[in-house]
């Protein structure tokens, strides 16, 4: 249990969720679900109940959302399209006390979206900023995607073009991480058809409208994901689409020690192990070990 809770249940006896009281002033970045209305949190019901004003992505999908919890609140738009307008107004709110919850429309704000500038606006003005933390697709697409899950990083949206979207490609490469993506359904194919040839043989998973009602989670190697669309066609719904990291090649080590029997006479060990190692994909230390124990003998006859 968390050293921080502030009451526990004994045996037997019901407690009641703790509650917030009197909400202070400030902007509360509030996750709402990502699909199943009931994924959200006691702690981010209190607040959306208490809170002046909620700035939400679009007011209609919000208002969907209260009206199920049965909570009614000014609401007002933040989106791409007004954002820059409407953040000094909502700043100016936050300054004079407001009591502001920002919600997306589905997921954890900030995300993909531009509640990131009015927090750090917030945050500039000295203004109190509170995480309200729930679902996200990221969390949960990746949890259900089979893939390693030690080490990986969201890359929001890829680009439409093709080209731009292999050069985006490009520069994750050789990340030795799981890659998450948000895609377009009607790109699906393009892209996972430009992941393959740009990243190469890898595991993949394409997860769809999860914890909805339809969720699909399709695993198997890029290769595979890619012919299914390209002849299944666009799948319905929310796409997150995730990478595994890349495969381990076997080095060839024979053709390590060539390359060492021929560089080191020449060149200093780092220097001809970095340049090896890139060159041949195996680890560096590994290289690098080789070279030194090729020296030691070396110098041992």
């Amino acid at each position: 249990m968390s050293g921080d809770s502030k009451a526990s249940a004994l045996p037997g006896k019901h407690t009641k969720p703790e509650q917030l009281g009197d909400l202070a002033a400030g902007l509360y970045l509030t996750a709402t679900p990502i699909g199943h209305a009931r994924d959200i949190s006691l702690r981010a019901l209190d607040v959306l109940g208490q809170v002046d004003l909620i700035a939400a992505e679009d007011t209609r999908v919000t208002s969907k959302l209260l009206a199920i919890h049965g909570i009614s609140k000014p609401l007002t738009p933040y989106n791409d399209h007004n954002a820059a307008k409407e953040r000094p107004r909502l700043i100016g709110k936050l300054q004079a006390g407001a009591r502001i919850a920002l919600v997306s429309d589905a997921g954890t704000p900030l995300v993909s979206d531009p509640g990131f500038k009015l927090a750090r606006d917030a945050i500039a003005e000295g203004i109190a900023v509170h995480a309200i933390p729930g679902a996200s697709a990221v969390l949960t697409g990746l949890a259900l995607s089979g893939l390693p899950s030690d080490r990986f990083l969201f890359a929001g949206f890829l680009p439409a073009k093709t080209g731009e979207r292999r050069t985006v490609l490009e520069e994750l490469k050789t990340l030795r991480a799981t890659l998450i993506f948000f895609e377009s359904a009607q790109r699906l194919d393009e892209t996972l058809a430009d992941i393959l040839a740009v990243l190469g043989a890898r595991d993949a998973a394409v997860a769809r409208e999860l914890t909805k009602l339809h969720e699909e989670v399709r695993r198997g190697s890029l290769g595979e994901l890619a012919a299914h669309y390209a002849q299944a066609g666009a799948p319905r719904g929310e796409v997150t689409l995730l990478v595994g990291p890349p495969q381990d090649i076997e080095a060839d080590f024979g053709k390590i020690e060539e390359a060492l029997q021929a560089a080191l006479p020449f060149m200093p060990l780092k220097a001809a192990s970095d340049m090896i190692a890139a060159l041949t994909g195996a680890p560096r230390k590994q290289v690098y070990d080789l070279g030194l124990q090729k020296k030691k003998n070396a110098q041992g006859q």
